[in-house]
């Protein structure tokens, strides 16, 4: 099909005399030659919004914002009908299935939203939204249409084969789709290497299993060969799975599906064990990793408690965030210090990790330490020649701060002529590996079905995940620009040092200058919801989700 001819821009919506817009429209249309659009502020003035180039490796996907009354901001995704105008669309055969015949209301209003920040104040602006996820009335495939392919990307996650099966299921069960197909091996399966065929029964018990039953890898994304594997293929759906970095990807292939007028669906489900993906509540595989985590951390303490000055140092997943590292120490109670990547600490000297050991020992007689895999790169640098290596997925590759440490608590009690027992455990390939648990089974299940819903609905260049409880679908953008992190002024943090009894390892000016980043990024996106700026100031705070701001 012929790309559609650019409508004339910019273009001037007037507002009412109230400041409003009366039924506002889509006010930013998706075509990649787009360059402006002109929109009204509260105050009635008009604001001319700069909107981003076509998908690059430097460059920021366009983005596609509704404003409403009362400072509701509406931050939505691509549909197909954004370029392909003409699209037909079929009744959804969910209201012949006689599974669904007995839900009510079981189709979602096409106006529903789901709010970004559920706490607010009596004057607060409605602020960021995103649209529900679930089955629409209308669909823009036809079931014998639809030839779907799944592909898994990045590092290995407890869950994986069930996404995998719960998306084939979904797919047959519930629209009548039979052609769906694995891609073997991640991006570059695309291109060079054969399909797997999928059916009901050959993915029915596979998420018993660990792993990935169609393999994945880092690295290998070429948009072009990707996308003409597509197209030659004759595929209408993609589901990626994988995180920040496979959906960089995924965002670069819907632009490039979008570029050619090709009707095709790119939904992405959000992949990673440490929990850092922004705007969503979780990523799925999280509860079964923090639970398995509790197996070395019950191992490092009965080791560490059955011999005298016995410490018990536990590495945990976490490359930039510690969520994994900080609720397995919340959950486990017998961890004495957690060190994360957004805490900083010190070894020597009064008030450091060091001293903080020897008192412990004193008091106690042994001591469990948790770390993640990301803390203490700056300390270890500093004493190590640090090679700035990369994996294939451009990954700083870490130094092992489990090791580091060890051998620096060893190296000091032996200069203190202290005699101690440490064992070091590393779990994370064991629990990368294990098949996710009976929570993170139902959470994928959803997360699977959200994705149909979505694709099958026209709805394209999207993740789902849950934003406060509800599940939504979300601009690609939103995720892979910064990931999420431990909010170490949050109160979270705060039932971690008063679980552990640990110091804080800051000083006065490390705390103040978190608190004022915190704040200022708060205050930041309460301005831009009030004065309706344009998306790029606008949605920014992202700092307190999934931090336990409660």
């Amino acid at each position: 099909m012929e790309p559609l001819q650019n409508p004339p821009f910019p273009q001037t919506i007037k507002p009412e005399s109230n400041g409003s817009v009366k039924n506002p429209s889509r006010l930013f249309d998706l075509r990649s030659s787009l360059s402006s659009v002109t929109v009204p502020t509260r105050k009635g003035s008009e604001v001319k919004v700069r909107l981003g180039s076509t998908m690059a490796s430097d460059s920021k996907p366009l983005k596609k914002i509704e404003y409403g009354d009362g400072g509701y901001v509406l931050e939505d995704v691509p549909h197909l009908t954004d370029y392909l105008t003409d699209l037909p669309a079929y009744p959804n055969p969910l209201q012949n299935n006689p599974a669904y015949s007995v839900v009510k209301q079981y189709f979602v209003n096409v106006d529903d939203t789901v709010a970004h920040k559920i706490v607010v104040h009596k004057n607060s602006p409605r602020g960021t939204h995103f649209r529900r996820s679930g089955p629409r009335q209308k669909v823009y495939f036809e079931s014998d249409e639809v030839h779907a392919c799944i592909v898994t990307c990045g590092g290995l996650c407890p869950g994986l084969n069930t996404v995998i099966r719960e998306i084939v299921c979904g797919l047959y069960d519930m629209y009548g789709v039979t052609k769906v197909l694995g891609i073997d091996g991640g991006y570059r399966g695309f291109y060079a290497r054969n399909t797997i065929t999928f059916t009901p029964k050959s993915v029915n018990d596979i998420h018993k299993r660990g792993g990935t039953i169609i393999g994945t890898s880092r690295g290998g994304h070429d948009t072009l060969k990707i996308v003409d594997s597509i197209q030659d293929r004759g595929i209408n759906q993609v589901y990626i799975i994988g995180g920040d970095g496979t959906q960089k990807g995924a965002s670069a292939i819907f632009e490039e599906i979008q570029k050619r007028g090709l009707k095709v669906s790119i939904a992405g489900i959000p992949k990673t064990i440490d929990n850092d993906i922004m705007v969503i509540d979780k990523s799925f595989g999280f509860d079964t990793a923090v639970e398995e985590a509790q197996r070395a951390i019950n191992a490092a303490h009965v080791e560490a408690e059955s011999v005298e000055n016995g410490i018990g140092v536990v590495k945990l997943m976490g490359r930039y965030s510690g969520f994994i590292a900080m609720y397995a120490t919340l959950a486990s109670r017998d961890v004495d210090c957690c060190l994360i990547p957004e805490s900083p600490f010190y070894l020597e000297g009064k008030g450091g990790l060091l001293e903080f050991i020897e008192r412990r020992l004193k008091e106690n007689g042994h001591m469990v330490i948790v770390v993640a895999e990301g803390a203490g790169q700056d300390l270890i640098a500093k004493s190590m020649q640090s090679m700035d290596h990369q994996d294939a997925s451009g990954n700083k590759l870490l130094l092992d701060v489990g090791l580091w440490l060890s051998q620096k608590i060893k190296d000091h009690f032996s200069n203190h002529k202290m005699s101690i027992t440490l064992k070091y455990i590393d779990p994370t390939y064991m629990i990368r590996a294990v098949p996710s648990n009976a929570s993170d089974n139902v959470y994928c299940t959803l997360l699977a079905h959200s994705a149909i819903h979505g694709a099958m609905a026209g709805y394209t260049g999207f993740i789902v995940g849950p934003v406060n409880g509800r599940h939504a679908y979300i601009p690609f953008h939103r995720i892979t620009e910064r990931c999420k992190k431990v909010v170490i002024t949050d109160r979270m943090w705060a039932r971690l040092l008063s679980s552990t009894n640990q110091p804080s390892f800051l000083s006065h000016e490390h705390v103040e200058d978190a608190k004022k980043e915190d704040e200022a990024s708060h205050h930041f996106f309460l301005d831009a919801a009030n004065k309706n700026h344009d998306h790029d100031e606008h949605a920014t705070d992202d700092s307190r989700i999934g931090n336990g701001a409660i």
